[in-house]
């Protein structure tokens, strides 16, 4: 090989690794794609389509910790995206949780506690102290305090915006919208101390109206059930998240990730 072909290969792979790594040496490309997932209910038995057994969610766990997936904040996933400088490490993925189901208090947290990753909630506050299945605001101060929970906004009612633009005159359904946005998230602030700004769509339902009603309320992200990965072309208030469902095993959940030989994703069925 001649010296200049050598100088030209040497000059192809440093700008390689320029594009690959990050300021602080961890992998980063223009390429670089992240799970966010979400989660319902957990449970020790398969309750309902949106449970997700304890045993299944272990087996996930131990399949991120061995092929090398790094749990991150939401929040750090959102600072990613919004500045160009800002780094994530290798194989990096989010857990969110949506509703405010009780089971995140008594079946995740100590999980939680005892692997120490970051869990993203997002909650609707009618429900809170009120259903019996929903958490109470005690619970969630708790939760917050571990540091390693996130308090975010699900609406403050959990409703169905498409069913509501039917039922209203389009001056009353921008209203609706901003009050279940603004309720929510003073709401959470003055319960819990959170500072809540990101947003997950009720229903995974949302449109060019929803997503400037979200941007005029403050909200910087919001989070739908498209099943795809995040990456830095996504819009910052309709970015995809992967439902979880029980028969997310080790192989599905492998498939789901993009891993290499492994069988189909199974049918993710209704979400809420």
């Amino acid at each position: 090989m001649s010296r200049s072909i050598r100088l030209l290969v040497c000059a192809v792979l440093v700008c390689i690794c320029g594009l690959a790594l990050g300021a602080d040496g961890t992998a980063q490309s223009a390429g670089t794609r992240v799970p966010i997932l979400v989660y319902h209910r957990f449970s020790q038995t398969l309750d309902d389509s949106m449970t997700v057994r304890m045993s299944t969610f272990e087996t996930q766990l131990r399949f991120l910790h061995e092929h090398g997936y790094h749990i991150v904040p939401l929040r750090e996933v959102v600072d990613w995206l919004r500045d160009p400088n800002a780094t994530l490490p290798e194989k990096p993925v989010a857990i969110t949780v949506d509703d405010g189901h009780r089971s995140v208090f008594e079946k995740l947290l100590p999980i939680v506690l005892r692997e120490r990753f970051p869990v993203t909630l997002f909650i609707y506050p009618s429900a809170i102290s009120n259903a019996s299945y929903a958490l109470t605001w005690e619970q969630l101060r708790t939760l917050r305090q571990t540091g390693l929970m996130d308090i975010q906004s699900h609406t403050y009612w959990h409703p169905n915006f498409n069913v509501e633009r039917r039922r209203r005159t389009p001056a009353d359904f921008q209203q609706f919208v901003r009050t279940q946005l603004d309720k929510s998230r003073r709401r959470i602030e003055s319960q819990t101390g959170a500072h809540a700004d990101m947003l997950a769509w009720p229903f995974g339902i949302y449109d060019d109206e929803l997503i400037a009603l979200a941007s005029d309320e403050g909200y910087i992200a919001a989070f739908t059930l498209d099943a795809r990965k995040a990456d830095r072309h996504a819009r910052l208030l309709a970015l995809p998240r992967f439902l979880m469902i029980d028969a997310y095993g080790a192989r599905a959940f492998a498939h789901l990730l993009g891993e290499p030989n492994t069988l189909p994703m199974p049918a993710a069925g209704n979400a809420r």
